[in-house]
């Protein structure tokens, strides 16, 4: 599935409260996906919102109030074979049905609130920084399958975050300020 070639991360910044460095965060969501074993055409999308979309979005996915961090919206991969960038793929007469191996994997989106994430920074993961590379993390493994529903999947889910961030990110352990304000 996905044919040939790299996995690509598209990012909008959709909001204007807080610079955002794009090119830097893309490339630590597929710097993710890699390690995650995503190989071939396979696509997310990375989008920062402000929080007025943020609570929007919120209210009308997860029924919450207010504005969250970090949303991810995964795509099924039954899904994705016949469907390709958001359309249905047209099969008429004088076309032959469409080879998912050379469709790329739509793998999702995730959505970012950069004002919650400077919000919470200082209780969260310490710094801003962290902050935003955490919810990266977080919301590509969101995407990818990793839940937190129990304990069990939190500590799995933590663990390969601070894996990823120390990798990706930190590139070396995790600082102590990170380990200590780490919390789901």
């Amino acid at each position: 599935m996905g044919g040939d070639g790299d996995p690509e991360v598209f990012v909008a910044d959709e909001q204007t409260d807080i610079p955002v460095d794009l090119e830097r965060w893309q490339e630590l969501a597929a710097e993710v996906l890699r390690s995650e074993g995503v190989r071939g055409l396979a696509e997310l999308a990375l989008l920062f919102v402000s929080e007025t979309e943020m609570s929007e979005l919120n209210e009308l996915h997860m029924g919450k109030p207010g504005p969250t961090d970090v949303l991810a919206f995964p795509i099924d991969a039954s899904e994705a074979e016949i469907v390709l960038h958001g359309q249905p793929i047209s099969r008429g007469p004088d076309r032959a049905p469409a080879d998912p191996g050379d469709m790329p994997l739509l793998l999702g989106d995730v959505v970012i609130c950069p004002a919650v994430a400077q919000r919470q920074a200082p209780s969260h993961a310490g710094s801003f920084d962290d902050e935003m590379a955490l919810l990266v993390v977080h919301g590509v493994l969101h995407v990818l399958g990793h839940d937190h529903d129990d304990d069990d999947q939190t500590r799995a889910m933590r663990a390969r975050e601070v894996e990823l961030l120390s990798e990706h990110h930190w590139h070396g352990a995790a600082p102590e300020t990170f380990r200590q304000g780490h919390d789901e």
